[in-house]
């Protein structure tokens, strides 16, 4: 028996838990809370996707005569061939059943529908890679044909990471949503419900709370607290997560209560826990740390070392009998209140806890790869430990983004060392050494702290991570970050045009981003770009020519990923609070429910829904290195004007000089290994010179430098400091100064040829 029990409902990722319910889980275990979390939509996954479900949909498909399509009729007909092999795929794709690749790319082993039309124009993929990755893609293949026909005979509202998402989407009132929970539940409802009844019986929980991310993800969520409501009527149910964030601010409709007794906002540990104290502590109103005034955490890493010991005053008054709440809507007398009555602040983020991956089915997610975008990939193959390195965004200026919320608003970072100390406890709980860094925007000082720490305990980690392509991404910082484990960045370059980027209050240009994107590739690290189109005051010819800026990122290889998302205003960004100072004009509705993405007319008058199409087609092409020679008129059957970018913009924005001076604060490390060294003296106009010939090795290559004896004793026992195992990382100026204590002229030596040659070779300034 467990007090809470976590819940992430249908569907979000295949290949990976989304980590909420770990971060609450491992919060919770700081406070003594026992609670058990599941993923759901995982559960409903390997249930739905067996053969002895799918022979029951191919029959339910004829009862119902629901079989409309000739590619429906083609997969029904080849039924026995795709139930054969269909338990053997999952467990290949679970990384159980490896040997199984061989047979998967055997041709005619799976049964082909239309998915697998694409493959015609695919096979220069299939060079690129291994056969693993190929036994995957084609693995993916053929639970998309089943998807297909999910879709078509079964559930429209099936989707792999979302369900029924159109009811969560900009649903200003609870009406639609309201009216589908009262129909019969679907084939895929009952397969949830009776997973979720199977852990009831098993948990039996006081408290259940509701994690939801997306709009795909709160049909599940409605529908499972209807069945807890009518079934097991004393468990209270909360929902929370990034769609009531951001959409469920101004919920007024009762009716949402019939399903939930609380939504809480914004971070959950504190509402949790105050919900925690009033439900299963009734008789107690001080929750842990109220009676606890000093609570000490003692939550060890795998090394034995306390995180971090805590001491958390607290302001309450102890005599009150009112309960207490943080940030959270509840029904009173029939009407929908917000209370905020507590006095306690949030906690901090070194006081959360590391987040506890236990109870989640970690050996059985599915690793499936799209082959179109190399950054959809990651998201979808192989699973990865969720970290955050700072709460919140460190820019927060961006004025598309929702920057009056506390998730964005609030910025606090966490140290590298105690973020270290949780990655080592997740690598020892799951087994797991990569890692996605979740953040809004992760801070380029932190970063370049974290790969310090990690090169200094000597962990094999592998990570990737959202970022702004600002200026402090220097060349030097980026071979740092590769030689951590880091081997993917995403970050927005957004509308590629330098008035709008001003506009948007993003901080860069687009010849920053060009060369910030020229750092990470040189450091084999990949570059996914957002890419934006409609955003308010946008011209046909910012739009043309922000194709155009695209094209000649991807041809230089630059940037080897990337989407287009249409601007969408949100309420709680600064355009939508201040639309008027942007040119557009919203078109509010009456708003019970959900309310965040709202309509709007621009006073440009473009539609520019036009270009979706051209825009996606063109970067799917540029991708994969072709379509760079064609006219961008031949992505649009409409008229477009020429482009006004010169042809070389971006190649003259990666020419220019750079500085060779050196900020006297700039921390100078040394990646590589000693040198194998050889003395010998050197006879010249009379003058003997004693000198080293220093032989480096690395991993792929080799460099030979010559320098006089002196300096270069000075330097073998410079760079033994400098090694980031050290942890002694020394400032450029405190290098001048030990310098100069031997010799003159600290400048003359460090910028000379040879020393130039060794720091092309891992002698970094960050």
């Amino acid at each position: 028996m467990k007090d809470l029990l976590l819940i992430t409902p249908p569907f979000t990722q295949l290949n990976t838990p989304y980590p909420a319910t770990a971060y609450l889980k491992g919060f919770l275990n700081t406070i003594g809370v026992s609670a058990f979390q599941m993923d759901l939509g995982i559960e409903v996954i390997l249930e739905l996707f067996s053969k002895k479900t799918f022979e029951k949909l191919f029959d339910l498909a004829i009862e119902n005569d629901s079989i409309a399509t000739e590619n429906c009729q083609r997969i029904y007909t080849l039924k026995a061939d795709y139930l054969q092999p269909l338990d053997a795929i999952i467990l290949f794709l679970q990384g159980k059943n490896q040997t199984l690749a061989r047979q998967i790319c055997t041709t005619n082993f799976l049964p082909q529908a239309s998915r697998f039309e694409q493959l015609e124009d695919m096979d220069w993929a299939f060079g690129e890679m291994g056969m693993q990755d190929k036994a995957k893609h084609l693995a993916t293949l053929y639970l998309e044909d089943l998807s297909d026909f999910i879709i078509e005979c079964i559930d429209p509202n099936f989707g792999f990471s979302r369900y029924a998402e159109r009811l969560g989407q900009s649903a200003n009132a609870f009406d639609e949503l309201y009216d589908s929970l009262q129909n019969k539940p679907t084939f895929i409802d009952n397969l949830t419900l009776a997973i979720l009844e199977d852990k009831l019986k098993t948990v039996k929980p006081k408290l259940i709370c509701f994690s939801v991310p997306f709009p795909g993800n709160l049909y599940s969520a409605f529908r499972c607290a209807q069945f807890i409501k009518a079934n097991y009527p004393e468990i209270k149910i909360a929902i929370g997560g990034g769609f009531p964030n951001t959409e469920l601010r101004q919920v007024t409709d009762t009716r949402v209560f019939d399903f939930f007794d609380f939504i809480t906002l914004d971070d959950g540990e504190l509402p949790i826990e105050l919900l925690h104290q009033n439900v299963c502590q009734p008789n107690n109103n001080k929750s842990n740390s109220e009676t606890n005034i000093e609570n000490k955490d003692q939550n060890s890493n795998n090394n034995g070392r306390a995180e971090r010991s805590r001491s958390t005053t607290i302001n309450v008054d102890l005599n009150s009998k009112e309960k207490q709440y943080k940030r959270t809507f509840l029904l009173e007398d029939g009407k929908v209140v917000y209370k905020n009555n507590t006095t306690r602040p949030d906690y901090k983020q070194l006081q959360v806890g590391t987040p506890d991956y236990s109870d989640l089915l970690l050996e059985d997610y599915i690793s499936v790869i799209e082959i179109a975008n190399p950054m959809h990939s990651l998201w979808s193959d192989g699973r990865w430990n969720k970290l955050t390195m700072a709460h919140g965004c460190y820019w927060g200026k961006c004025t598309f983004c929702d920057i009056s919320l506390d998730y964005i608003k609030i910025y606090e970072p966490i140290a590298a060392s105690l973020l270290v100390d949780r990655m080592e406890q997740l690598i020892a709980q799951t087994g797991e050494n990569g890692f996605h860094f979740v953040d809004e925007a992760a801070p380029p000082a932190l970063m370049k702290a974290l790969a310090l720490e990690i090169l200094k305990r000597q962990l094999t980690v592998t990570w990737w991570t959202n970022i702004r392509f600002e200026k402090n991404f220097t060349q030097d910082l980026c071979y740092l970050l590769k030689a951590s484990g880091c081997i993917a960045v995403s970050g927005g370059l957004e509308v590629a045009s330098d008035r709008l980027l001003k506009l948007i209050d993003k901080g860069v240009t687009v010849e920053q981003v060009a060369q910030v994107t020229r750092n990470f590739t040189q450091a084999n690290i990949m570059v996914h770009s957002y890419l934006m189109y409609g955003y308010p005051t946008q011209t046909v010819q910012e739009t043309v020519d922000s194709l155009e800026m695209v094209r000649q990122l991807f041809e230089l290889g630059i940037i080897q990923s990337g989407f287009w998302h249409q601007f969408a205003l949100t309420a709680h960004s600064p355009i939508g609070l201040n639309p008027s100072d942007y040119g557009i004009t919203p078109n509010y509705k009456s708003i019970t429910f959900a309310n965040n993405d709202i309509d709007f007319t621009d006073k440009t008058g473009i539609d520019h829904n036009q270009f979706s199409f051209g825009l996606k087609k063109s970067l799917f092409n540029f991708m994969h290195g072709i379509g760079f020679d064609m006219d961008l008129q031949e992505w649009f059957d409409f008229d477009i004007p020429q482009s006004t970018i010169t042809p070389y913009y971006i190649e003259d924005c990666l020419n220019t000089q750079a500085s060779l001076s050196t900020k006297p604060t700039a921390k100078i490390v040394w990646l590589g290994h000693l040198p194998l060294v050889r003395e010998y003296t050197k006879t010249k106009k009379g003058f003997v010179n004693e000198l080293l010939e220093l032989t480096f090795h690395d991993k792929t290559d080799r460099l030979q430098i010559t320098v006089n004896k002196p300096e270069g004793e000075w330097l073998l026992d410079t760079l033994e400091t400098l090694k980031p195992t050290t942890g002694k990382a020394l400032s450029f100026s405190a290098l001048k100064q030990d310098f100069e204590s031997h010799f003159e002229d600290f400048e003359l030596f460090w910028f000379s040829k040879q020393m130039q040659k060794l720091k092309d070779f891992g002698l970094l300034q960050l």
